[in-house]
């Protein structure tokens, strides 16, 4: 990213270079000489997590901010569901039977981007977990659609590398999952959960905790897959013993279809 802002100071960019040029000496080759903000070891000592914390939120803000992206459509969902020709790969006949909604998330995808597109493609932008799965699926939908789409992918042990639709320059890496969940909510208009597992469930929990509570505002939340999610939790039941409110359970709206979702999407915001 340029800073286009003038300065009457050299800029650290300078310096950085200058300082690569050095000498190679004991003293040049010492931790201890690095500027601190080249620093990687420094970086990363235990004592640095609150300046980590700050960079994650700061990093993606300025590059959507500098990208004029005002408002996001969140998907949420399983990394391992597969799109319809690939479900004879499945590890379950139950994956299998949910890859149709890869479809539907890559359908939705599309036709949220079509509508994005209208606005400059500043409003109501696709941002997902980056991955596979229904993550693909978004960020595939809003390929088709010719348009951009926002990928906030996470390190993890075993997997998540950004799948290929992620625009380039909107596919953000982060270590810190609390950030992670700060950036899909910052800029949210709707947020489109699909089938998956703790991960989703994570996601999910803690956004209806939010609007539950008041620390966010209400917006569609839209689940789809009914039978799916009836399935796994029993939401009457919490409303039965009284751990949430009757209100509560009008938070959220099933959905099947990619169409489902657009009309309250559109009815609400309109």
């Amino acid at each position: 990213m340029k800073d286009n802002r003038t300065s009457q100071f050299r800029d650290a960019g300078s310096d950085r270079n200058t300082a690569e040029q050095v000498p190679d000496t004991p003293q040049t080759r010492a931790p201890a000489y690095r500027l601190a903000f080249t620093d990687t070891d420094f970086l990363v000592r235990e004592d640095l997590r609150p300046v980590r914390l700050q960079l994650e939120l700061l990093k993606p803000e300025l590059i959507l901010n500098e990208r004029g992206i005002k408002s996001t459509v969140v998907l949420f969902g399983g990394a391992r569901i597969p799109e319809p020709s690939k479900k004879a790969e499945a590890r379950t006949d139950t994956l299998a039977e949910l890859s149709k909604y890869y479809d539907e998330a890559r359908v939705f995808a599309r036709m949220m981007t079509e509508r994005s597109m209208a606005a400059y493609g500043r409003e109501f932008v696709v941002a997902t977990g980056g991955g596979p799965g229904v993550m693909e699926a978004g960020n595939r939908g809003a390929a088709d659609a010719g348009g951009a789409s926002i990928g906030l992918n996470i390190v993890l042990p075993h997997e998540q590398a950004p799948n290929e639709y992620v625009t380039p320059g909107l596919c953000f890496n982060f270590h810190y999952f609390a950030i992670r969940k700060m950036h899909f909510l910052m800029r949210a208009r709707a947020v489109c959960v699909f089938p998956g597992g703790f991960g989703t469930l994570d996601e999910t929990f803690e956004a209806l905790t939010l609007i539950q509570t008041d620390r966010m505002k209400r917006m569609p939340f839209l689940l789809f897959g009914e039978e799916f999610w009836r399935k796994i939790i029993n939401w009457e039941a919490l409303a039965d013993a009284g751990t949430i409110s009757k209100e509560d359970l009008d938070l959220f709206q099933f959905v099947e279809t990619a169409a489902e979702a657009i009309e309250i999407i559109d009815n609400w915001h309109s």
